[in-house]
């Protein structure tokens, strides 16, 4: 179409170019025959009235086509202020500041009546508006856009390759080199078996093979990979690999949390890597597979509630200490944080000043409309994708600096439109190469052990039942212990007086907003000091729970459970688990009331 005021045809007319408008509409109307249109607009923004009536006036005199729309800056006439605010917290602008950027009042998504009143005197307009929505029959496909693994020489597929390479790394991990003769233990051989069948059938072969090979050639470059983290933990094919380095078998870890056969979506392998020598393992997969195939993931900055109160303050007049006293009075600690709303409803003082007078209710009410919002585009601190090829094929794309991204800081790096979310929807292969500085300092410290002439312990044989570990940990030694360095967590494992590994894990698990919020974290304590007598609901539960005191601690716990007691497979099981961890309200009462009929019949 001849598009808004912003448009070439537009420009023209609204500068008295008549002839120029009438041989630039020409020009399109040859190009895109009998489907270019002429285009009006709702409302009376600017000189839109007089642009309208000169494309009327053009398309009498071409014979073309006219449509309706209308820009929508907003979604409903009364977000327009917030809308405001908004717009003047981007260009850092005072609301009374009469020198700025505004927009009309009418560009908001009108209705089909809002819009038929504006032109009731040429319903053709929007007739002509539906007849190229019902044109547009365009249906997005669920599809997966992997790329493929380059096959060395001899390998017939994917597949092939995957069963060839997993079946040689069980042998490592789990017979002697004496024993190439022997077969792989029975538990071992059948979860292998089960593992490879669900991959290859799934098609995700492939995937396995590219985080293979870069894990593989950090290795090869001396740059520190960690061990594993995630539901990846749970694939004995991926310790056969070496993508991971935790038996899935002695832990108990699921493969179904990372694959699930009953409802295949895009498996995530999570990577660690030594924080200073990350960006040499992206720009391997970038020579690989091609530097216009791979890129990085946007990720949008959202306001928060305590920023949003800054923000809004600062536009609406606020003095810094006024917005900074009024933020500090909403919550916003790990295990207890509200939003603008809920802290009005329950936080006194907030609720006083928001009754108190007109000034303080403008900034909360304006604060809950925008709280939530995207404020920023920046670029995730981990995520990679890689397409089949060159990824604007695929996802929309733009480019930022970034430092990290490579070996060359300056360098300006594709980033993907889509965030993460997005992109799994739309089938992109994804994962996160993260850089860790706890695996740049263990490094750091076994070369200085080799330095001195001591001998280097093996990180993959340290014994995981160590007494005087445990005893610095629950001392409060936690200085510089991933992920146990927080107060939190020093004062979990200090609290429970771990003194085993399942302690250590159990603690990690705990500290999540979730378990925090319901007290988990405190029932596990009482119990494992003998403070609180250990039960379960069900006499079923007992050898699940066992471990964690009674207290449903994992993901895998779960479903355990749900298997039990109601005799539905593990991939089963994955399903009304994720439906619980994701809150999804709709999924949940599905799954729960699958779950619950299978129990009873039972």
């Amino acid at each position: 179409s001849s598009a808004c005021m912003a448009g070439e045809v537009a420009r023209h007319l609204l500068e008295d170019r008549f002839d120029e408008a009438r041989e630039a509409a020409e020009w399109y109307a040859n190009v895109f025959k009998d489907r270019y249109y002429l285009e009006v607009q709702a409302h009376e923004a600017g000189e839109q009235k007089k642009l309208n009536a000169e494309v009327f006036k053009l398309a009498k005199k071409l014979s073309l086509p006219v449509i309706a729309t209308n820009d929508s800056h907003f979604l409903r006439a009364e977000d327009h202020d917030s809308h405001d605010v908004l717009l003047c917290i981007g260009l850092k602008k005072d609301r009374l500041d009469d020198n700025r950027l505004k927009y009309d009042r009418g560009l908001y998504f009108k209705s089909a009546p809002e819009i038929r009143e504006h032109f009731k005197d040429r319903p053709d307009v929007l007739a002509n508006t539906l007849a190229i929505a019902d044109q547009a029959g365009f249906a997005f496909e669920k599809k997966y856009y992997l790329p493929s693994f380059p096959l060395p020489k001899g390998a017939k597929s994917e597949n092939d390759l995957l069963v060839t390479l997993a079946t040689a790394g069980a042998r490592e991990r789990y017979l002697n080199k004496d024993d190439d003769a022997k077969t792989l233990p029975a538990n071992v051989q059948e979860r292998l078996d089960y593992e490879l069948g669900v991959i290859t059938k799934t098609g995700y072969a492939g995937y396995l093979l590219i985080v293979a090979d870069f894990i593989r050639a950090a290795r090869e470059k001396g740059i520190p990979v960690g061990p594993g983290r995630g539901s990846a933990a749970g694939s004995l094919v991926a310790y056969a690999l070496r993508i991971t380095d935790v038996c899935p078998l002695k832990f108990d870890l699921l493969f179904e949390r990372f694959l699930n056969p009953e409802r295949v979506s895009m498996p995530d392998i999570d990577v660690d890597f030594c924080e200073e020598r990350r960006g040499e393992v992206i720009d391997y997969v970038r020579e690989k597979y091609g530097r216009d195939c791979v890129g990085q993931i946007i990720t949008f900055g959202t306001l928060k509630s305590r920023a949003a109160i800054k923000d809004i303050g600062r536009v609406l007049g606020f003095t810094p200490a006024e917005t900074d006293a009024i933020a500090k009075l909403i919550p916003n600690q790990p295990n207890f944080s509200l939003t603008v709303k809920e802290a009005i409803e329950k936080v006194p003082e907030v609720r006083k000043l928001y009754e108190g007078d007109e000034r303080h209710r403008q900034l909360l009410d304006f604060a809950i409309s925008l709280e939530g919002l995207s404020r920023h585009a920046g670029i995730h601190a981990a995520g990679i994708v890689i397409a089949p090829g060159p990824l604007d094929n695929y996802v929309p794309i733009c480019t930022q600096d970034s430092k990290g991204a490579g070996r060359d800081s300056d360098e300006r790096v594709v980033v993907t439109q889509y965030d993460m979310n997005a992109l799994e929807k739309a089938g992109m292969l994804k994962m996160d190469f993260l850089g860790l500085t706890t695996l740049t300092i263990i490094h750091d410290a076994l070369a200085t052990i080799k330095a001195r002439g001591r001998d280097v312990p093996n990180l993959e044989t340290l014994a995981l039942d160590d007494e005087a570990t445990y005893r610095a940990l629950r001392a409060g030694r936690t200085a510089g212990v991933f992920q146990f360095e927080s107060p939190l967590a020093t004062d979990l494992v200090r609290s429970m007086r771990a003194d085993r590994f399942d302690d250590l894990v159990a603690s990690s698990a705990l500290m999540r907003p979730g378990p925090l919020d319901a007290g988990m974290h405190k029932v596990y304590i009482r119990r494992k000091r003998g403070e609180e007598a250990v039960s379960f609901a069900l006499p079923e539960l007992e050898e699940i729970l066992a471990p964690t005191y009674g207290v449903i601690t994992y993901q895998e716990q779960v479903m355990r459970i749900a298997q039990r007691l109601a005799g539905i497979s593990l991939a089963e099981a994955d399903v009304l688990r994720k439906a619980v961890g994701k809150k999804d309200a709709e999924l949940i009462r599905g799954e729960i009331g699958k779950f619950v009929e299978k129990a009873i019949a039972r």
